[in-house]
Formats: C-alpha cells, sequence, structure tokens
C-alpha cells in the first residue's frame, strides 16, 4: 500500500502524568509517515493540556464510561487508513509504529499486535516486575496474553493486546468498533468479531510495548473484573468460550476443597493443635484420613513447581531469581481472584438472570 496515513488512540482519565510519558515516546518516532495522536476523555480532565502542549488532538468522549465508548467516539473522529490503539501509561519505543505499520504491505493483515512488558528497570516497583513474571509465565498464566510471543516474527493471533495492537480503519468500520458498553475484554471481543469476519489478526514477536502493571491490590482487582467480564463476553459471543477459563473458575472451590480435606483428614488421622508441626504426614494411619491429607499437599507441591517453572521458562525481561521465586505468590493471587470473577459472571449468567456487560466499578466523580 502506498505510504499509509496512520492515526494513534490513547484512551485516558485522570492519569496526565503518565499520558505526558507516553505522548512523548509518539513524538520521537521512528516512522516519517503521516502520523496523528489522539487522546480521547472527559473535557475538563487534565490530560488535555498535556496533549494539547504535545501537539497531540484531543477528543471529548461525550460522557463515555468505558474504554469501547470512548476508542468508539475517537474513530469516528478520525480519517486514516491505519489505527493504532494503546493506552496512557506506556512508555514507547521508538520504532513501535514502524514496526506495526510495515506488516499491513500484506493484504491478508487485518491487525497485527505485539507483546507488552513492565519496563524491567526503576521504572517498575519490585512487585509490578513480579507481577510481569506471572503474567509472562510459560504456561499457567499463558492465557492473560501479555508476554506471548511467536516463534516466527509474524504468526497467527486470535486476539491482540489492547496496549499494543494496530487496524486497519476500514476493518474496524466494517465490524463498527469496540462493543458498546463492554468494560474489559473489549479488545477481545473486537477481535472475535473481526475474524468471526473473516479477516486475519497477526503478531510481531519483536513489536514490544513497555507498560506498567498494577500494584498488587489493584491487579487483584483487575484480574477478577476481568474473569468476570470474560464470561459475560462469551455469554454474548459463544464462540469466545474456553475451557481454560471454565478450569480457572474451579481454581477457587478447588481450593477450598482441598483446604477442607487437609484439616479433615488431619483432625480426624490424629494430627490436632499445637503439635501439628511436630508430627510426620507419614504417622497418619493408612485409610482415608492419610488420603485426605497426603492428595491437597501433593498437589500443593505440584502447582508449586508449575509455576517456578513456568515463571523461569517466561518471557518476562523481569526474571530474576527473587522475582521467579516469589511468581507462585502472584500465581495463586491471580488464579483465585480470576476465578471468583468467574464464579460471578456465572451467578450472574445462570442464577440471578444479570448478564450483560455492564460492571464498571471507576470512581467518575
Amino acid at each position: 500500500m502506498a505510504t499509509p496515513k496512520v492515526c494513534v488512540i490513547i484512551p485516558t482519565l485522570r492519569n496526565a502524568n503518565e499520558l505526558e510519558i507516553a505522548l512523548e515516546g509518539l513524538s520521537n518516532q521512528s516512522w516519517d509517515g503521516p502520523l496523528e495522536v489522539v487522546a480521547v476523555g472527559p473535557t475538563g480532565d487534565p490530560g488535555e493540556a498535556v496533549a494539547v502542549a504535545k501537539g497531540a488532538t484531543w477528543v471529548d468522549d461525550k460522557g463515555s464510561r468505558t474504554r469501547a465508548d470512548a476508542c468508539n467516539v475517537a474513530l469516528d473522529a478520525i480519517d486514516c487508513e491505519l489505527v493504532l490503539f494503546t493506552d496512557d501509561d506506556v512508555w514507547v519505543p521508538e520504532d513501535w509504529v514502524e514496526n506495526l505499520v510495515r506488516w499491513f504491505e500484506r493484504d491478508d493483515v487485518a491487525g497485527v499486535g505485539g507483546p507488552n512488558f513492565a519496563p524491567p528497570d526503576q521504572r517498575s516497583t519490585f512487585w509490578q516486575r513480579v507481577i510481569d513474571v506471572t503474567f509472562c509465565s510459560k504456561w499457567v498464566t499463558a492465557g492473560t496474553n501479555y508476554g506471548n510471543r511467536g516463534t516466527e516474527q509474524l504468526t497467527p493471533a486470535e486476539q491482540l493486546p489492547g496496549v499494543n495492537a494496530a487496524y486497519r480503519k476500514s476493518v474496524l468500520d466494517e465490524i463498527n468498533g469496540f462493543d458498546k458498553g463492554a468494560i474489559g475484554c473489549e479488545d477481545a471481543m473486537m477481535d472475535y468479531r473481526i475474524e468471526k469476519a473473516g479477516h486475519k489478526l497477526w503478531q510481531d514477536r519483536d513489536a514490544i510495548m513497555w507498560h506498567r502493571r498494577r500494584d498488587p491490590n489493584r491487579v487483584r482487582k483487575q484480574i477478577r473484573n476481568y474473569g468476570l467480564v470474560r464470561i459475560l463476553a462469551s455469554d454474548i459471543h459463544p464462540g469466545m468460550k474456553s475451557w481454560s477459563h471454565t478450569a480457572v473458575g474451579l481454581f477457587p472451590l478447588l481450593v477450598l476443597a482441598a483446604l477442607a480435606s487437609f484439616v479433615y483428614g488431619s483432625v480426624n488421622g490424629g494430627i490436632v493443635w499445637p503439635n501439628f508441626w511436630d508430627i510426620s504426614l507419614e504417622s497418619l494411619p493408612m485409610g482415608l484420613e492419610r488420603m485426605m491429607v497426603h492428595l491437597p499437599a501433593t498437589l500443593a507441591g505440584l502447582y508449586l513447581g508449575l509455576c517456578w517453572l513456568g515463571a523461569a521458562l517466561g518471557t518476562s525481561p523481569s526474571r530474576t531469581p527473587t522475582t521467579v521465586l516469589l511468581a507462585p505468590v502472584m500465581t495463586l493471587l491471580m488464579h483465585w481472584s480470576y476465578g471468583w470473577g468467574v464464579l460471578t459472571a456465572w451467578w450472574r449468567i445462570h442464577i440471578s438472570k444479570n448478564a450483560g456487560l455492564q460492571i464498571d466499578d471507576k470512581d467518575r466523580s
């Protein structure tokens, strides 16, 4: 294709300091073609003055309560061939736009994205780096899509991360952009509809975006909400259903069942507080009680080993002996939080009959 006009959309809300860093990175791109940067948010947001000062276009989000709706407002306001999406809490590599745009010379590329990692230096706290190692584990949290990297430079993808993705504007117009009202999982739903319309998505393993992770308490809430909206989205788009989401949804129940089994077997096998730690598990009499103690303990050890090995073999540049050692702590937190989100969604769908996509928990006052 001829040199395309490119637009980068950044939804933002009360995050002017980090937005300025993202805009600074976008102002120093190696891409020398037409490039417009659009920040979309409520009029009067502190980010508006920052965007204007950095030469970006500010688009009023028209009272949007979701990232999806704000992005749709921006899509209606721009005129370009290619649209790139990122967030307001990123450090943008200088070759980011160029790395993604180059692939649209191929007619079979409707969208392309890349991995995103927490900055592995002082720009991230220690626990943010541990979280990144957890997100980018080879196995146990690979479904997060944060650190997925293909074996070749360009590989087929089912979903692009919303913080690091580029699309043909004509394709987004064809499917009417993001699902209206979607809070969380909006990128996965849009990608599903793009592929359902017959288009192909790809991943460039080297088009990296540096994306700050949230702190443990905020990431717990983030992952719980993502589990909730992922299942709600699958209820709207059944083709998005996956066995892995169901498996994680059962995780909290399995943990509670394992704890109950361990306690029951210990008490009825003669191991009681305060002498619990003075008695070897092998001292339990053979029978049901011993099995109820040994099985959860064995599974817990296996889980711990998988978490360690997955973190060590993952893709995060923040892998160190210490961050890998502590990764199982965050993995347990992620699985527990995501699982409760899934269980909440199942309750809403099957019990309370209150499905849908509206779970807005942001204070926008």
